[in-house]
């Protein structure tokens, strides 16, 4: 920060937001000083933390009721596959929310060099979503919000495939040492591993971009009307509003799309 006002500069809002934020309790306070990329969010941003908690209680809270519902009495014997399945809707959750949120542009960018550098460079000055507001010193064509569709969508099929792969992975192991131990007729077949992670990298890239970005959009509309200004718990209203539909059209549609792929 001190690097970066030196050489470019910092809004007043910037600076006014991160003297506040410095000052804040552990670990957030922690946090704002050594971590840059919660900083550059909760900068451009305050409302981000709160965002990303909306996405996690409601992703996980909807994860265990259908759990519940499903299962019945023999949730507590699936318990460990729950679990698995859980913590990776966590880090999937803040993924999706994090890749999305606009960010504070302070200095210069540290390029690195090689291929990986050349696309840091073409990437660096496109927008966090297709719908992210212009602000002083942030200009985006047309052409960069539509690569910005395109650039999250291979982002979000990434970290959908990786997850799928450890969350599915431990889900399959854990299916076959019980089996080992004692089978049973009603054991349902183990979804297969790099099937079950393409469809969740397919369905990130596609579905969860799309409705994400919409999300991002409808937010950012909300947040900058002069009503929300004055009353700001109306943005957070309808913050869990929709993402609330959100997340239960997106269950439905993963069921769908899970169905028809052959993985359920």
């Amino acid at each position: 920060m001190l690097e970066a006002a030196k050489t470019t500069g910092l809004r007043k809002e910037f600076l006014l937001r991160y003297l506040a934020l410095q000052g804040a309790a552990w670990p957030l306070g922690f946090l704002i000083k050594y971590c840059s990329m919660l900083r550059n969010r909760m900068l451009a941003d305050p409302s981000f933390l709160f965002k990303v908690g909306t996405e996690i209680v409601i992703d996980s809270c909807c994860a265990t009721f259908a759990e519940v519902q499903k299962r019945g009495k023999d949730f507590w014997n699936v318990f460990e596959l729950y679990a698995a399945d859980l913590l990776v809707g966590i880090v999937v959750d803040i993924a999706l929310v994090g890749m999305l949120a606009p960010y504070a542009r302070i200095g210069k960018p540290s390029i690195s060099h090689g291929l990986f550098g050349q696309m840091q460079q073409a990437c660096a000055p496109l927008p966090s979503s297709i719908f992210e507001a212009e602000r002083p010193g942030c200009r985006f064509s047309l052409k960069q919000r539509v690569a910005t569709f395109f650039y999250k969508g291979v982002l979000y099929g990434s970290v959908g495939f990786v997850c799928g792969i450890i969350g599915q992975g431990i889900a399959n192991t854990i299916m076959n040492a019980k089996r080992s131990v004692k089978k049973s007729e009603e054991d349902v077949a183990v979804p297969p591993l790099v099937k079950s992670a393409a469809l969740w990298g397919f369905f990130l890239a596609i579905s969860s971009n799309t409705r994400y970005q919409i999300v991002n959009g409808l937010e950012g509309l909300v947040e900058a009307s002069p009503l929300t200004k004055r009353v700001p718990p109306i943005a957070m209203a309808f913050t869990i509003g929709v993402r609330f539909a959100n997340n239960i059209y997106g269950g439905m549609q993963f069921v769908d799309w899970a169905k028809l792929s052959g993985v359920q």
